[in-house]
C-alpha cells in the first residue's frame, strides 16, 4: 500500500494543486474583504464570502480527495448557510468564541440575508474550479 503523501500516489499532484490553491485563496480573500480601496464595502464583503466558500471546498477536498465534488460543494454551502443562521443565536459561549479572531472569522458575528447569494456563487465557483483541477489529469 502506498503512502497518501508519496509522489507516485494517485492523489499527490491533485493535493499539491489544492494546497497551492488554498495558499492563494486565503490571502486573496482577506485582501478583498478587508481592503479599503475604491470598491464599496458590500463588494468587498461579497467577494470575501465567495473566497470563504472556495476555501472550505478546497480544504475539504484536500483532506478527502476521493469525496464527491458535488456533495462537497453542497455540504459546504449548507454548513456556511447554517453558520449564518447561527449568528442569530447569541448565547454567552458563542459570544465568547466570536470575540476571538478565529471565532469571528469562522462563525461570523452578525446575520445578514445578503451573505447568502455570495455563498451560493462561491460554492458553484469552488465546485467548477475543483472539478477543473480534477480534469487536468492530476488524478490518475
Amino acid at each position: 500500500m502506498t503512502s497518501p503523501i508519496a509522489p507516485h500516489h494517485r492523489f499527490f499532484k491533485y493535493r499539491i494543486a489544492l494546497l497551492i490553491s488554498i495558499t492563494v485563496i486565503i490571502p486573496l480573500g482577506y485582501l478583498v474583504r478587508f481592503s479599503h480601496g475604491p470598491t464599496p464595502a458590500w463588494f468587498n464583503d461579497s467577494f470575501g464570502s465567495i473566497a470563504y466558500e472556495i476555501f472550505w471546498i478546497l480544504l475539504t477536498v484536500f483532506l478527502w480527495p476521493q469525496a464527491s465534488l458535488v456533495w462537497t460543494a453542497f455540504g459546504v454551502c449548507l454548513a456556511t448557510c447554517g453558520l449564518e443562521f447561527l449568528q442569530l443565536w447569541q448565547p454567552p459561549f458563542l459570544q465568547a468564541a466570536r470575540a476571538t479572531l478565529l471565532g469571528r472569522l469562522v462563525l461570523g458575528n452578525s446575520f445578514t440575508w445578503s451573505d447568502f447569494p455570495p455563498y451560493f456563487v462561491g460554492s458553484l465557483l469552488g465546485w467548477v474550479y475543483v472539478r477543473w483541477l480534477a480534469k487536468l489529469n492530476l488524478i490518475r
